[in-house]
């Protein structure tokens, strides 16, 4: 049965993620979208990373000593009568899995380029998630006001690299010669909209002058060589470029492209109008069960991040929930099904940032942050009673591997619990060896900086030092059906036999060489590179 309010309330929420390569300009994005949704008063990505005041979706130390974006943010503001769910992502290509597990958490997607570098690596793996996913993929091409690539170039690098469509929804203004950006052209309403350069975050839309394309004031503030480029370049887009299909846009398959700068705010309320227009509902998930609409009645959600220490000083953990159908209402009980017991969320809370603000109810697309006493990982599915489980969640096998060595002894009981915490975050992936080498722990992560964060985090929040020392191992493969010795694995060199922090069987491999004799010699074990989570992200590749 399906409630009136349910569906009114998902109907107003749209939830999406930005990807990018580091430095396209990400953070400034995000805070412009809050700048203009009214969350925020002022901009605080207008500086050199350097000497920035930190973004408002950066809030680990970390993050702000080194002007990047580790782990995702979740934010709620409203745009345009619609209330936006932005789960900000890192843009290292260290701390893919996290952003991976975030885009699975939305309906869509931003993907921001650069327009003197284009299509970089990190976002060519982040865009293969969204495509994957067949969500709708939003394009801006941002940094505009400064030297960067013909944008036809930038078109068909995104036509040939990513093998998607592009409709051109804005059109850069560039001054013939020179190249200064002066504008765009928006090919639906067919208006010029020419910026004057303000203080960067000191207002909320760059002051903007707009002209039909054939109003003669337009002569007298375009010299003629920029109007007849803008105008040959108008043209040629009409002639040779892919339409508008609907059908296309929500398959993902065609990408609307918008320019501008996001620090200087130049066509930035194109692009923004157009996206919360544009931008799709929360849509059916599937389950064991079968596809759950938003507007079904039945409450339902699954937990995509697990945060550690968010506040430091009362040493919390949050699981942060995608809402995928019904209604959350404070207080009220629910099933967790993996456990299959009955439990009761308390506080429920919408963040900006580290500011909070407890909720009393949520409705499909919200991203609700719960306190979690340990009993969630990532991928849990929450009902009102209905048994029924979302599909795992993506994940990575790890690449890099390090030995995490004690500094202090005395301070055993304080790594274990924070290494714990880490891997049931999904930051790390951690093997201990079934028996024996009491105390030993192995880290597995995805990029090599992962293990600089574990390291910090570690003193930080848990106070403890250690290093972490570098092995050759490569692979990491789970063990199904028999089970071999795993103990004694590595006396035969045939890999490092391990468990994983959920107790699982696993074995870490030096290389392909040494997994291929091992699997000879065990024809009964069925090496996997997957853990317990789902399927591995390499399908999406």
């Amino acid at each position: 049965m399906q409630s009136p309010e349910i569906r009114r309330e998902a109907g107003k929420r749209k939830t999406f993620a930005i990807i990018s390569h580091p430095d396209a300009g990400k953070t400034t994005l995000t805070e412009k979208l809050l700048l203009y949704g009214g969350a925020i008063q002022l901009a605080g990505a207008v500086k050199a990373k350097k000497d920035r005041s930190h973004a408002v979706s950066d809030w680990m130390e970390m993050e702000r000593e080194r002007g990047i974006s580790i782990v995702s943010s979740v934010l709620q503001f409203p745009y345009g009568g619609k209330l936006m769910n932005l789960v900000d992502t890192p843009g290292h290509a260290d701390f893919s899995e996290d952003t991976y597990r975030a885009i699975m958490a939305t309906d869509a997607a931003v993907m921001l380029l650069d327009c003197a570098k284009g299509v970089e690596a990190q976002t060519k793996k982040l865009f293969r998630v969204c495509k994957f996913r067949k969500m709708l993929i939003f394009t801006f091409v941002n940094k505009m006001d400064r030297p960067g690539r013909d944008p036809f170039d930038l078109i068909g690098e995104v036509e040939d690299v990513l093998g998607i469509g592009v409709y051109p929804m804005t059109w850069p203004v560039l001054e013939a010669g020179s190249g200064r950006f002066r504008g765009v052209y928006h090919r639906l309403d067919k208006r010029v909209h020419l910026f004057e350069q303000v203080a960067h975050g000191g207002a909320e839309r760059a002051p903007e002058r707009v002209f039909a394309i054939d109003d003669p004031v337009l002569t007298t503030l375009l010299d003629d060589p920029t109007r007849k480029q803008l105008l040959d370049e108008l043209e040629l887009l009409d002639a040779a470029g892919d339409s508008l299909d609907d059908a296309k846009l929500a398959k993902g398959e065609t990408t609307p492209m918008f320019f501008g700068s996001a620090l200087t705010n130049f066509g930035l309320p194109q692009f923004l109008d157009a996206f919360v227009e544009m931008m799709p509902l929360p849509a059916p998930r599937h389950t064991d069960k079968g596809d759950v609409p938003p507007d079904d009645s039945r409450f339902t959600a699954f937990v995509f991040k697990i945060q550690a220490n968010m506040d430091r000083a009362h040493r919390d953990r949050m699981a942060f929930l995608r809402v995928c159908s019904g209604k959350y209402e404070r207080g009220m009980k629910l099933r967790h099904v993996r456990l299959d017991r009955e439990i009761r969320l308390t506080n429920p809370t919408q963040f900006l940032a580290q500011e909070r603000s407890v909720v009393d109810d949520g409705f499909a697309g919200d991203i609700i942050g719960v306190f979690d006493p340990g009993i969630f990982l990532i991928g849990d599915t929450l009902t009102d009673g209905a048994m029924l489980r979302y599909d795992p969640l993506p994940q990575f096998p790890p690449e890099y591997f390090a030995r995490v060595a004690m500094i202090d002894p005395m301070k055993r009981k304080q790594l274990k619990k924070g290494l714990e915490q880490l891997a049931q975050e999904g930051s790390i992936q951690l093997f201990r060896p079934p028996e024996g080498r009491e105390g030993e722990s192995i880290v597995g992560a995805v990029g090599e900086l992962q293990f600089e964060v574990v390291r910090h985090r570690l003193q930080a929040e848990y106070n403890v030092d250690c290093r972490m020392e570098r092995l050759s191992y490569q692979l990491a493969r789970w063990c199904e059906g028999e089970i071999p010795p795993l103990a004694k694995l590595e006396s035969l060199l045939f890999g490092y036999g391990a468990t994983d922090v959920h107790g699982n069987p696993v074995v870490l491999f030096k290389g392909p060489w040494q997994l291929e004799t091992c699997a000879k010699s065990f024809p009964n074990t069925k090496f996997v590179e997957l853990g317990v989570r789902g399927p591995s992200l390499d399908d999406a590749r």
